[in-house]
């Protein structure tokens, strides 16, 4: 199939994107690395009237260092952000999660903000944002708001991006002192997408695990925290009986929908055989642990 016809528009500004969207008479979307939006077209499960093709706009890109936070412009592509020393410095979960995105065709065309804006619950920046804690931008024509990850995203393929509005970057926290992250997913061949995947970012003060939050891809219609396994490791040792009762409290946090193919309780017990190998992978500071 083909896509429907359609106009076609490059603008080099936000303003002037913003702008093309609000006249548009019809429907219009934003053009940003297109690995998800031109394959919908061609399939004319999507049709709109307009593309704004956004990929040259400068001030979308960019990964600097502002404050206690690490900002991440939307058009960073998934190669770059494999490639930075920033984000390998300062969000390693990220750097870790690209390497499982997809083949490097893919990766150099495919842009962070695209992903987190599509909000597909079986990628896997989505979860890594929420473990992350991070903010992120979103501007339209009434100006620039910031919205936690927690709250970013709604339900399948929703989130809070109203229309006319863009996602323009990403904004992380540095980490404290003991921190440590992982990000890792089981799927069936490298590249397709994940059966299951696992964001995973503790502090740990001496032996004790301070705080704990776990954020999993392809186990429900979102990115899913798990706060009851995060509350089963908070306040203890990470040892050997904490991953054992953090695994056990993952069947009250999750709920997978039976699929063509793979069934709930399977995808379950994968999730809880991940959290397992992430956390056990954790107990060590060669697995994450940020420097103090």
């Amino acid at each position: 199939m083909k896509a429907r016809a359609f106009d076609y528009r490059r603008v080099a500004s936000v303003a002037e994107a913003l702008d093309a969207y609000a006249a548009c008479e019809g429907e219009a979307r934003f053009l940003a690395g297109g690995q998800s939006l031109l394959p919908a077209l061609n399939l004319r499960l999507d049709a709109p009237d307009l593309l704004i093709d956004i990929g040259r706009i400068e001030a979308l890109r960019g990964i600097t260092l502002e404050g206690a936070q690490l900002r991440i412009g939307a058009l960073t592509r998934h190669a770059e952000t494999l490639a930075s020393e920033l984000i390998a410095a300062h969000a390693p979960l990220l750097t870790q999660a690209a390497a499982y995105m997809a083949h490097p065709a893919i990766r150099n065309l495919g842009t962070m903000g695209g992903s987190l804006a599509l909000s597909d619950p079986a990628s896997e920046l989505p979860a890594c944002m929420r473990a992350l804690g991070a903010e992120l931008e979103i501007t339209g024509r009434d100006g620039t708001r910031r919205v936690a990850a927690d709250d970013f995203f709604l339900d399948l393929f929703e989130n809070v991006i109203e229309p006319g509005a863009m996602l323009t970057a990403v904004r992380v926290p540095l980490p404290a002192p003991g921190t440590r992250m992982r990000f890792e997913e089981i799927a069936r061949r490298r590249g397709d997408y994940a059966l299951v995947g696992l964001a995973a970012h503790l502090v740990v003060t001496g032996a004790t695990v301070e705080s704990a939050r776990l954020a999993l891809c392809s186990v429900g219609p979102t990115p899913m925290r798990a706060p009851k396994a995060e509350a089963a490791l908070v306040g203890r040792p990470l040892d050997a009986a904490a991953i054992a009762d953090a695994t056990a409290a993952l069947a009250d946090d999750l709920a997978p929908d039976e699929d063509e193919g793979f069934s709930a309780a399977a995808r379950m017990q994968l999730a809880r055989v991940l959290l397992g190998r992430v956390l056990s992978a954790l107990m060590t500071r060669e697995h994450g642990e940020m420097a103090a």
